[in-house]
């Protein structure tokens, strides 16, 4: 008889034995027992998410469990309560309600159809020309990314029905081996439409809220990005880095059909069929406004009444909730939601006790030492630690895991080896999201779209290395003008 467990034993014994590696390592000179011992802890703790040894939320509980029992971030003479209270303080941080109110939010989005919607009126408009096609599925994305923070959601769900519908229009099926004609270059489409938009917009995805709470422990309070200042800052690269990928896209990989006047006929059958917007579908919108508007702070411009963005989250959520478009029964089954609450609450835990006992600091010196041993200037010591950053993601699963494993002491360094700390910062910023181009298992999207077999796993790693170096190139060029204009650096 099988003995029914919660996690898959290899991935969690390899996760223990470098927690216990380490732990056994003699404390460095510069770092306190105290900080090493957390170490021990967070490395087992990512390891056993890249190895998926449990679903990350369980993971994120035994984290919280074990900080609260050892007391391992308590000083000497602290009480279990101050090490129940650091193990649980990051769940006041409203970066983290801000992400996890606005995967509620986005439930309503297919919920009503509207995000649906949204994609079939680009289409029709658009959607002549393959290339067309491609640009509807790419601003689409961009427009719902605002309000959607699970990627995957996005990309996954809203997205991908909607681009394999109209795939299958044209007959272009992995199943029938005919994916060439128009399947494969809109399902890349569709993929890398994801990684753009999720570094557009502190809400776009979940983990950006974790840079932004990494950049202002890392350069101070002073350096603490609103949601308006991200959105402003990303809006010129990002704008031009959407209108190169579905090109670049096409000269790669070429469909086989090259005009589509079927597609803007499917669209137009498809919004007949939804018929017209219904009452929820005009309330998500109108919400959809009064979100956009309060982040980008303009009551605060017209009538000196700034607000909170986590507080507008809450302002959305309680207005689909009064006006019946979500039912509490919808919020508390958005496990999503739930699920990134906790997660990102231990892991940001975690990561700000690192920094508070110094661990932080101590390995950016490190790392600083070795990268001023290359004698290089400021500037280009930072674009090695950002193309280090970025492509070491080919070993991770989780943008999260990377994120919170070495953005904080990646960034320290290249601020202490003089690169600009807030082009640094931003570009950093935009990496994390970059990254997700990769590889078939970057983030959640990837394996859903990758898995619907339009691409060979050759013709996705090649489309994802050359999206994330033209990326790269347009963050680093277009973005560094762009936030010279606006002061940033």
């Amino acid at each position: 008889m099988s003995v029914k467990i919660g996690f898959k034993p290899m991935p969690l014994v390899i996760a223990i034995a470098l927690s216990v590696t380490i732990l056994l390592i003699p404390t460095p000179e510069g770092v306190t027992d105290q900080a090493w011992n957390l170490l021990a802890l967070f490395v087992g703790v990512i390891a056993a998410i890249i190895g998926k040894a449990m679903p990350i939320g369980a993971l994120s509980i035994l984290a919280i469990t074990l900080v609260a029992v050892t007391g391992i971030t308590v000083a000497d003479g602290g009480s279990a309560n101050d090490a129940m209270k650091d193990a649980l303080s990051s769940f006041a941080n409203p970066l983290i309600w801000l992400i996890g109110v606005s995967i509620m939010i986005s439930r309503g989005l297919l919920k009503t159809g509207l995000g649906a919607r949204i994609g079939y009126v680009f289409i029709a408009i658009f959607g002549k020309k393959t290339l067309g096609i491609g640009y509807s599925l790419a601003f689409s994305e961009l427009i719902l990314a605002p309000v959607t923070p699970s990627n995957t959601a996005r990309g996954g769900a809203i997205m991908h029905p909607i681009m394999r519908a109209i795939a299958d229009s044209f007959d272009s099926s992995p199943s029938k081996n005919t994916q060439d004609t128009i399947g494969k270059y809109l399902a890349l489409v569709n993929y890398h439409s994801n990684p753009i938009s999720s570094a557009m917009f502190i809400t776009a995805t979940a983990p950006n809220p974790l840079v932004v709470n990494l950049i202002a422990e890392t350069l101070g309070s002073e350096f603490r990005l609103s949601w308006s200042q991200w959105a402003w800052a990303m809006l010129i690269p990002g704008l031009v880095a959407f209108a190169l990928m579905p090109l670049v896209l096409y000269l790669i990989s070429p469909p086989k059909i090259k005009n589509t006047p079927n597609a803007v006929t499917f669209a137009k059958e498809k919004l007949s069929d939804m018929g017209a917007m219904s009452r929820d579908e005009i309330i998500m919108l109108a919400i959809f406004a009064v979100l956009l508007l309060c982040w980008a702070g303009v009551p605060n411009l017209l009538f000196n009444f700034p607000i909170n963005a986590t507080a507008t989250a809450f302002i959305g959520l309680s207005l689909l909730l009064l006006t019946g478009v979500l039912t509490w029964e919808d919020v508390t089954a958005e496990k999503g939601a739930w699920d990134t609450i906790v997660w990102f609450a231990a892991l940001i835990m975690m990561a700000t006790f690192l920094n508070k006992l110094g661990l932080i600091t101590w390995f950016s010196s490190s790392l600083e030492t070795h990268i001023a041993s290359l004698g290089l200037g400021g500037l280009s010591a930072g674009l090695l630690l950002l193309i280090t950053y970025m492509y070491s993601h080919y070993m991770f699963a989780s943008t999260t895991a990377h994120i919170t494993a070495m953005f904080g002491a990646f960034l320290s360094a290249g601020v202490a080896l003089g690169a600009p700390p807030m082009l640094f910062a931003l570009l950093m910023a935009a990496a994390s999201s970059i990254m997700m181009t990769l590889t078939h298992y970057a983030t959640g999207t990837s394996p859903v779209i990758f898995g619907s077999g339009y691409t060979t796993l050759p013709e996705w790693w090649k489309a994802g290395f050359v999206m994330s170096v033209v990326n790269i190139i347009v963050f680093t060029l277009i973005g560094g003008l762009w936030w010279k204009v606006l002061g940033y650096w």
